[in-house]
């Protein structure tokens, strides 16, 4: 008997459609585990029981119907959804009027039969790697709550990990899918910067912003992928491209892509776990080639800089007023950005300019990069630094080493999950040229296929929360 609590979202479309399961049920028992398990891993910070069973009755009536028809899907809690105010994560945010209406993306998911369970914890305004929270408490990692979920889009990861969701969305600025993706255990995709529309979002970074999902396989991340494409002229950033659906060529193979690893600045300052992770991807694929992302560190130190300037310049007014009420590790970062010379952020933006073209010249010589997505597995809660190639770092700041020199250039990123032994997940990135998210997802999808990658469901005990 199949447990639909936990079935993922092509499972439940498929029978749905078929008549062999009810929205409502699939609802009933989606919201049932969130009520026994989320207090293990506090990935929700809001539950829409009403809506989603009034969705449900709409898609049993046949009034609504699509490729995610009695789905249940989740989000971030920056993405707007009618009726709640949009938290961010904040204490502030959490005052604001209830957002009149849901985000691009969640009428989108709608639209294409998708029943919003509820909204999910994050760091503080996405300003965070870790999933901690100081006002809502930590999301958990499903794997061991004594570990981080990651962030910032941590109860994200934790709950479709969990198999709380099948389905969630969650934003990526410097990592923040692809990082909890990671330490979580799931499969996260970061689109090509101005794919997705962020439209009914809350901002962090305006310039490196992305809006993403995240899922247990690869079939169910490429069908909501293809649900929310399409031009939306609510974000400003969004693309005029036409929606170009991955769901059919996801199983096409990879005979055609040329694969390789990045080597120099991604092959080093991590835990051996973490290179072990991208090498029994690429030996799954067969990719020998290695090649260097030219300077790669500095990118990611411009990438630093443009985040903490952009951020504190949204937040300063609030801090102005309110700095009490910000969580202080937030605060004191976005203070800093705040006094950093306008001149040094001119000369990180004309050198992102100059590593965008470098990196796109390397995207002609192949079309798929691997990367790691964390220098090491999850620490664990509350944990304020860590060893990394022997030298002690702060954690919160140095958890996005290999995710930041990416997305500072908006690159499309598939991250999968790898479990080397029974400890915690690692991650790797599977990097692709702007628009080619088909490249990442069917590479993500090969590996899956072949047993190199895999999300099974984590059965978090309430009395380990």
């Amino acid at each position: 008997m199949t447990d639909w609590s936990t079935a993922g979202a092509g499972a439940v479309a498929e029978a749905v459609a078929a008549g062999r399961v009810s929205a409502r049920t699939v609802t009933e028992a989606t919201l049932a585990r969130i009520a026994a398990l989320d207090p293990a891993v506090n990935a929700f910070t809001d539950v829409t029981a009403a809506r989603a069973r009034a969705r449900a009755e709409a898609v049993d009536a046949g009034r609504v119907r699509g490729p995610l028809a009695g789905v249940p899907v989740a989000v971030k809690n920056l993405i707007d959804v009618a009726g709640l105010p949009t938290r961010a994560g904040a204490r502030i945010n959490r005052e604001r009027p209830p957002a009149t209406r849901d985000a691009t993306l969640v009428e989108r998911l709608e639209a294409a039969g998708a029943i919003l369970v509820g909204a999910l914890n994050m760091g503080e305004y996405a300003y965070d790697f870790t999933g901690e929270n100081v006002h809502d408490g930590d999301s958990r990692n499903p794997h061991d709550p004594a570990h981080m979920s990651g962030g910032s889009s941590g109860g994200s990861g934790a709950a479709v990990a969990a198999g709380l969701v099948p389905l969630a969305l969650g934003s990526d600025t410097n990592g923040s899918i692809r990082v909890p993706s990671a330490f979580c255990g799931c499969f996260g995709l970061k689109p090509t910067y101005g794919r997705l529309s962020r439209a009914g979002s809350f901002p962090f970074v305006g310039s490196l912003d992305h809006l993403g999902p995240m899922a247990r396989s690869v079939g169910d991340l490429a069908r909501a992928y293809d649900a929310m494409q399409g031009p939306d002229p609510a974000d400003p950033v969004a693309t005029d491209r036409a929606p170009e659906p991955v769901l059919p060529v996801l199983d096409s193979g990879i005979a055609d892509l040329r694969i390789a690893v990045a080597g120099g600045y991604f092959a080093g300052g991590g835990d051996p776990e973490a290179f072990a992770a991208v090498a029994r991807v690429a030996d799954a694929l067969g990719a020998s080639r290695t090649v260097e992302i030219p300077e790669a560190r500095r990118a990611r130190a411009a990438a630093y800089l443009i985040t903490a300037a952009e951020g504190a310049a949204l937040h300063l007014d609030r801090l102005r007023a309110r700095a009490a009420d910000f969580d202080p590790a937030v605060r004191d970062r976005l203070i800093a950005g705040a006094m950093i010379p306008a001149p040094h952020v001119e000369r990180a933006q004309r050198f992102r300019r100059w590593y965008r073209a470098a990196v796109l010249d390397l995207l002609g010589e192949v079309d798929v990069i691997l990367a790691p997505a964390t220098p090491c597995r999850a620490p664990r809660r509350g944990q304020t630094h860590f060893v990394i190639d022997g030298v002690e770092l702060p954690v919160r700041a140095n958890i996005g080493l290999f995710t930041q020199p990416i997305s500072f250039i908006g690159l499309p990123v598939v991250a999968v999950p790898v479990r080397l032994d029974d400890g915690l997940p690692l991650g790797v990135q599977v990097i692709a040229a702007p628009w080619r998210e088909e490249a990442a997802l069917r590479v993500a999808r090969h590996l899956e296929r072949v047993g190199a990658v895999a999300a099974p469901v984590a059965m978090p005990s309430v009395a380990q929360g």
